[in-house]
């Protein structure tokens, strides 16, 4: 059996490219998201702004908008008129030179005529289409008005057509002519609904050399010539009303016949009827000074065009808007592959996001972080805050389960740095596995220890500021940050400590990880430390065999207070009931035993005096990280305390 294959151009971008990298994306979308946008905004904003290595839609949509305002600067559109005039002059020119050799009175005849030629183009190539003339130069010049004439007409139509039909005889003008009617013909057929499929192919059979664009049926005909119109007709509209005029009287001329032109109008009057959605109306205003031809120009508006409908789908913001709306041909047609496989990166990013539930749907309807995602953006907070410690106190980053634990019945494969014993019939097991047979050679990679874990449960109350205050000053998102990676640290590493997160401004709740992820900066004054405290005593008490710790994260003075009747109490500066009622929640608080540290976010001097007075009060410390400490400070004192239980 015979096989066959076909090659095309790669278009798949750089083969040798790194694969999108996720984490990257999501812990931009994450810092969006804790920051007060929506997950649907921050994953449209990530699109937009794109990534290291790959343009987003902006930076395309601004190359597209570049190529446009070169085109229009570079050229202008009455480059026919130009050509056609200098034949013009220079035919006339060789007449007048063999006219002043003549003798005849003949000759003086001519002379005056040509004298009196009217200063338009158009009327004079008009009124010179009978005139005999005596130079050979002259008379080639003036034939080659008519065929330039009728080139571009055809070349606005058929893209190609100028080149092609350079030095054309009239057998060729004819098959020209033959091929208008028949698809004039075919067109007509096709508005009536009397067309058959036997039909297109016998006229592309017949004229299919005219059509390298290959459609495949008349509606794929009907799409490729009437962009191709629409443009030439906004070439036509963004004319002078001179220059409009001086065509449309020179087009008659085209190919010494108004044959040409009354099947091109008629060709246009069915495209216009099959598609009434293209631009026919529309203009630009070229203002270059290379001037072009009807053909070259139709091409030019054909692609301002699409350089217009690019930017439109690289904007993404009508109703509807996908990036599978961009079209990569014309996108890598205009401005290159590159710009093509960056749009194509976006796009598998967008699908493999969704495709790997990092997204779903809140009963509302509306686009949340999925717990995959949150899990993820635990993890990477909390990469970042051991690499931060790690940085600071020389400590490499723990992947122990538990600090001088007792064994959870699992094993892990070693790491550089483990001290936990061996669990041989793993290790053993693996040797063997490896590689069958007596003796057994045992490798590094056939090690594996006993995974630990802290029996000692710890009840944490993690209270956040979250006044507006902490929105203005830049404080927002590390703290969520913090929150997300000391829940993830308890969650994975510490999974028996009950963890409370407690977010307070006018007045305080408890709030999950996603929900003070996803939560928005609201303009409300009060910091309500009182009430915090209230939720944290809670929280403690159902946990009476836990060690009891709360860290406070705040950057303002206690300025609110929660009244019997539920409502909260504002002054400023902080009342002495506020601070009454807040010093006996955190004796409370003391009683307990828990291990308190406040966490001083700025340099505030009020600040600074009242939580070293509060912290002196219970035994409890006070740190003053800067913003990129602080998930550091958080997660390296909560370690301390798991140590010190």
């Amino acid at each position: 059996m015979s096989r066959s294959a076909r090659y095309g151009p790669y278009t798949g971008g750089d083969p040798l490219a790194p694969p999108v990298d996720l984490r990257d994306a999501l812990a931009a979308i994450g810092d969006d998201v804790m920051a007060g946008a929506s997950p649907k905004r921050a994953l449209r904003e990530l699109l937009r702004r794109g990534q290291d290595g790959m343009r987003g839609l902006d930076k395309l949509a601004a190359q597209a908008n570049r190529r446009r305002r070169q085109l229009l600067d570079r050229t202008n559109l009455d480059g026919t008129l130009q050509e056609v005039r200098e034949l013009l002059d220079r035919a006339v020119l060789e007449e007048r030179k063999e006219l002043a050799r003549a003798l005849d009175d003949d000759a003086r005849f001519a002379e005056m005529r040509i004298e009196e030629l009217p200063p338009s183009t158009a009327q004079a190539v008009q009124e010179l289409a009978d005139y005999d003339w005596r130079s050979a130069q002259a008379r080639q010049d003036y034939e080659k008005i008519r065929d330039l004439l009728g080139r571009e007409m055809l070349d606005q139509r058929f893209s190609g057509m100028k080149q092609a039909l350079e030095g054309a005889t009239d057998e060729d003008r004819q098959r020209i002519s033959e091929m208008l009617e028949d698809l004039n013909d075919l067109l007509d057929k096709h508005s009536r609904g009397e067309d058959t499929e036997e039909d297109f192919e016998q006229f592309m059979a017949q004229h299919g050399e005219f059509f390298p664009e290959n459609p495949q049926n008349v509606e794929e005909l009907l799409d490729s010539l009437a962009q191709r119109a629409a443009a030439a007709q906004r070439l036509r509209n963004s004319l002078t009303p001179e220059q409009r005029d001086e065509l449309d009287a020179l087009a008659q001329q085209a190919f010494g016949s108004p044959d040409l032109m009354s099947q091109l109008d008629r060709l246009d009057g069915h495209l216009r009827a099959a598609r009434p959605g293209e631009d026919w109306t529309g203009s630009e205003q070229v203002r270059g000074e290379q001037g072009m031809g009807l053909g070259e120009a139709t091409s030019a508006l054909q692609e301002l065009s699409e350089l217009d409908q690019l930017a439109e789908q690289l904007s993404q913001q009508y109703a509807g808007a996908s990036l599978d709306d961009i079209d990569l041909d014309a996108l890598a047609r205009h401005l290159g592959p590159e710009a093509a496989a960056d749009a194509r990166t976006l796009t598998e990013l967008e699908k493999e996001l969704q495709r790997q539930g990092f997204f779903d749907r809140g009963a509302d309807g509306q686009w949340r972080l999925s717990p995959k995602a949150m899990r993820r953006l635990g993890e990477a907070a909390l990469r970042d805050v051991v690499n931060r410690i790690s940085s600071r106190t020389g400590q490499r980053e723990s992947r122990r389960a538990g600090v001088l634990g007792e064994p959870t019945g699992a094993s892990k494969a070693w790491e550089f740095g483990d001290t936990e014993p061996w669990d041989v019939v793993r290790t053993l097991t693996n040797a063997t596995l490896r590689s069958p047979g007596l003796p057994v050679r045992m490798s590094v990679q056939d090690v594996e220890v006993i995974e630990t874990e802290q029996r000692t449960q710890a009840a944490v109350a993690l209270l956040v500021d979250t006044s507006f205050s902490m929105v203005m000053d830049g404080r927002w998102v590390p703290m969520k940050r913090t929150a997300l990676a000391l829940n993830h640290l308890v969650s994975t590493r510490f999974r028996g400590d009950a963890l409370q997160l407690i977010a307070f401004g006018r007045h305080a709740r408890v709030v999950s990880a996603p929900e003070l992820a996803g939560l928005d900066g609201v303009y409300e004054q009060g910091t309500n430390l009182h009430h915090a405290l209230m939720l944290a005593g809670r929280h403690l008490r159902r946990h009476p065999n836990a060690q009891p710790v709360v860290f406070v994260v705040t950057d303002g003075e206690p300025t609110a207070h929660l009244e019997p009747d539920g409502f909260a109490a504002f002054d400023y500066p902080p009342s002495a009931r506020t601070l009454g009622l807040t010093v006996r929640e955190l004796d409370h608080i003391a009683r307990l035993g828990a291990q308190v540290t406040i966490f001083r976010l700025g340099s505030d001097p009020g600040l600074a005096r009242v939580v070293d007075v509060l912290a002196r009060r219970v035994g409890g410390r006070v740190v003053a990280p800067d913003v990129d400490g602080l998930g550091a400070a958080v997660v390296a004192d909560y370690v301390r305390a798991r140590r010190r239980s």
